[in-house]
């Protein structure tokens, strides 16, 4: 999820910061949150209700903090704190951060649109429009900050005919869909999209580089790629 985090420290190291901590020959492992798989062995109930275990799955998601409470809200408190400590606290201690509410503001919006096609741009007129002046400059910075620690994940945008990337629009995926349920609780409830942003992060488990696709006028949900093998996938709610 992210490469150190050591609660009640100043150890806290982004992606771009290994570069320069470390020299010589170096790997670089992500680690994500528990896939469906691991959350069930987590809990170990046999027999088990698959579609009432995917279901608490989509709410509590799959950081394995959280999953020793046994109450509900025990669980979306902690989320909260984790999701809090690192991009609200830390971030803001990194870069110096002065206007606390428009990162804050910012981690919101993104989190309650997963799934969307976003750019600087349509951000930033979203928010002037609805009265918080804040700059293309300042999202791209912030947007910035929140890849390079581990809560959202940027998703680019191919075009499939023209065999190209396209730039400046983009889907942003949490890096655990719990954190959608316990910053924004139940309101603008999107099945779809939490469910497309599981399958994305199962994607990313499994090794693949995973893009958006653009066909003529229509998207593809996902086009995942790895060495010489190409996947189409579309993710729907029935």
């Amino acid at each position: 999820l992210f490469d150190m985090y050591i609660t009640g420290s100043n150890a806290f190291l982004l992606s771009s910061d290994l570069a320069t901590l470390f020299t010589g020959r170096t790997m670089r492992v992500e680690v994500l949150p528990f896939s469906f798989k691991e959350f069930i062995d987590f809990y170990n109930e046999k027999p088990f209700d698959i579609d009432k275990m995917f279901d608490l799955y989509m709410r509590e998601g799959g950081m394995p903090g959280s999953l020793i409470y046994n109450d509900e809200k025990d669980k979306y408190n902690y989320l909260k704190d984790v999701f809090e400590s690192i991009l609200l606290r830390d971030l803001i201690e990194k870069y110096k951060i002065r206007n606390q509410s428009e990162i804050k503001k910012l981690s919101e919006y993104m989190i309650d649109n997963i799934g969307n096609i976003l750019s600087p741009n349509n951000i930033c007129n979203s928010f002037n429009s609805n009265g918080v002046d804040i700059t293309r400059k300042t999202i791209s910075k912030f947007l910035e900050y929140f890849e390079n620690s581990f809560m959202f994940y940027k998703a680019k945008r191919y075009d499939v005919v023209g065999k190209k990337y396209l730039s400046n629009n983009y889907k942003y995926y949490l890096s655990d869909i719990g954190f959608r349920y316990a910053i924004n609780g139940t309101k603008n409830l999107d099945y779809g999209r939490c469910l497309e942003n599981i399958v994305y992060l199962e994607l990313l488990r499994r090794g693949y580089e995973v893009y958006i696709g653009k066909l003529y006028k229509k998207e593809i949900d996902f086009v995942a790629v790895k060495q010489n093998e190409k996947i189409y996938i579309q993710v729907c709610d029935y």
